[in-house]
């Protein structure tokens, strides 16, 4: 009976775990290309927000499009199809990427062609995108939420579904997003680590005079990496929507932030950073859902603890983490040619 209930508390936290985590990586790899090219990018908050509000402003049309004229209908529920969903999502996740990128040039230009201070510009940024947000919602929907009807999650994946165990933890009710991050995730791994662009990121980060002196364009480089970190924020905007809500109203609740600290604890690599937004994910859940685990629901402890415990972590684990930091050398600082 025990075994059960195990197994039942698992199939119930591993998807919200997976579902947390998603956004964190995807938004912490993106940190790692800007800071490993020398940009330090706080704005990843704000980024988030826009990315997220302007992909669910096209998944709402979208949806109203769809069930107007009658597209990916399912004829036994009335409902968008499985495949439709689908469809919109991914279209919803491309399009806010590109908005991020674009919101992310505004930090990419004032900290490498004007060298301005990389932490004011970012900080700009994360005060100004819930603003324009909420006042753009406001105007054309006369609320600050922008509502989305669809559940996106898939019912299972045809074929791994039926593997035992593995089957139902991740290819049922997952969301498509899950299956694009991990795709991602591999491929800016083998991008940073076996390309020539990504040595040159990587070199850029460490010391952009020698990189330089071997014909690399250090402005250019940056503009990449700021870009990328800017098309991953906003791609996790729209992931932490659809994952967490059905509507957005102008807020991330720190996802941005908190994946700067997954960055940090993963010490500037990928699969350190894969295992930092797992653990950071697992104290997000337990934090939300420890009264339906059997472990600690019956602790005695106040539920402003549990609300904490991410936080707590956070500082905890930073503490110990911040002094044997690995980040690049030259993040932050702005490439001054004439300087060596």
């Amino acid at each position: 009976m025990s075994e059960l209930l195990s197994l039942n508390t698992l199939y119930f936290i591993f998807p919200l775990i997976i579902a947390s985590m998603v956004p964190l990586t995807m938004v912490a790899m993106g940190a790692l290309y800007s800071e490993r090219s020398g940009v330090v990018n706080i704005a990843l908050e704000g980024i988030m927000v826009m990315g997220g509000f302007v992909g669910v402003m096209v998944i709402r049309y979208l949806e109203f499009t769809f069930v107007e004229q009658g597209w990916f209908i399912d004829p036994m529920s009335d409902y968008v199809s499985n495949t439709g969903l689908a469809i919109i999502a991914i279209i919803g996740l491309f399009i806010g990427a590109l908005a991020g990128m674009a919101f992310s040039f505004f930090h990419a230009f004032a900290s490498i062609r004007m060298k301005s201070n990389q932490i004011i510009s970012a900080t700009a940024l994360n005060l100004f995108a819930p603003a324009l947000a909420v006042f753009v919602a406001r105007t054309l929907y006369l609320t600050r939420r922008v509502v989305i009807s669809g559940n996106y999650r898939l019912r299972e994946i045809p074929g791994f579904s039926n593997i035992p165990f593995i089957g139902d933890l991740l290819f049922k009710r997952a969301y498509v997003s899950t299956y694009i991050s991990i795709a991602l995730f591999v491929i800016l791994t083998l991008i940073l680590y076996k390309t020539r662009l990504g040595l040159r990121i990587r070199s850029c980060g460490e010391n952009p005079h020698a990189a330089d002196s071997l014909g690399v364009n250090v402005a250019k480089i940056r503009y990449i990496g700021v870009l990328v970190s800017g098309a991953m924020a906003g791609m996790g905007g729209v992931i932490f929507v659809l994952s967490f809500a059905t509507r957005f109203d102008g807020t991330v609740i720190g996802f941005g932030f908190l994946s700067l600290a997954v960055l940090i604890f993963g010490q500037w690599r990928p699969a350190r950073i894969l295992f930092a937004a797992f653990f950071f994910a697992m104290m997000r859940v337990i934090a939300s859902t420890y009264s339906s685990l059997p472990v600690i629901q019956d602790l005695p402890m106040p539920r402003q603890i549990y609300s904490m415990l991410p936080y707590i972590a956070t500082l905890v684990v930073l503490a110990f983490v911040s002094k044997r930091s690995q980040a690049p050398r030259a993040a932050g600082e702005p490439y001054d040619a004439g300087k060596r």
